[in-house]
């Protein structure tokens, strides 16, 4: 197992050094960076160390209640196309009620801004309604693919991977996705989860809240696993 320690600058630095069961890879930097730049430079310090033919990508704020995914995710690339990169276009499981609502209200959103701008008048720039990237908290790269081509995953502006995904479907390689639906009977996301943990938002934030709550989710379904407690019937 590879981990980043992408310039932390606390404890938790000296705390993996004292890990023998990891590949540690302390970043360094010296000039201020965006959050997503850094994340992409992070992640391609660990893609020049694998040797393996996949790469699974896997936040601190992502809690795996049952390895099967990594199977689940692996199953994916049996294709006979060759598979560039697995995993799911959403963050968190939102519902099909809440789901819709959010699509719903994006679509609008986005030709309203679109509409403003033809007509000349102040708006922002529309973004995509429908998601289209993968979204990299538990994501599968076929990293043997990617040095082929002498592609990386930080190469713009954007978030990392999102250019990469671009060109490998330019390569006609294939992109598999699983709905959050699945992917989260297997895990749990929190967006932010690790700004939470370093005290970035106030106690009562609904991030921080959503954190603990994950927090005492994932040791009771350890309890489960284990077999230490019964699941409620």
């Amino acid at each position: 197992m590879f981990v980043v320690d992408n310039y932390s600058n606390d404890a938790s630095s000296e705390y993996l050094r004292t890990l023998d069961w990891i590949y540690l890879i302390e970043r360094k930097s010296t000039t201020p960076e965006a959050g997503s730049v850094a994340h992409g430079k992070a992640l391609d310090l660990a893609l020049e160390q694998v040797e393996t033919e996949y790469l699974f990508l896997l936040h601190t704020d992502t809690f795996i209640y049952d390895p099967a995914v990594f199977s689940l995710m692996l199953s994916q690339c049996i294709s006979p196309q060759e598979v560039a990169a697995v995993g799911c276009l959403e963050q968190l499981n939102r519902g099909m009620a809440r789901s819709a609502w959010r699509l719903t209200s994006r679509f609008f959103k986005h030709y309203t801004r679109r509409s403003l701008l033809a007509l000349g008048l102040n708006a922002k720039t529309p973004k995509p309604f429908k998601e289209v990237h993968l979204k990299s908290f538990c994501t599968l790269w076929n990293a043997r693919l990617i040095k082929q081509h002498g592609l990386h995953f930080q190469m713009d502006g954007r978030n990392p991977g999102y250019e990469l995904q671009d060109r490998m479907a330019a390569l006609n390689y294939k992109i598999g996705f699983i709905s959050p639906r699945k992917i989260f009977r297997y895990l749990d996301h929190i967006q932010s989860g690790t700004v939470s943990a370093m005290g970035g938002y106030a106690h009562n934030h609904r991030r921080v809240k959503m954190y603990n709550h994950m927090k005492g989710r994932f040791c009771m379904k350890s309890l489960e696993m284990s077999g230490r407690v019964k699941s409620p019937p």
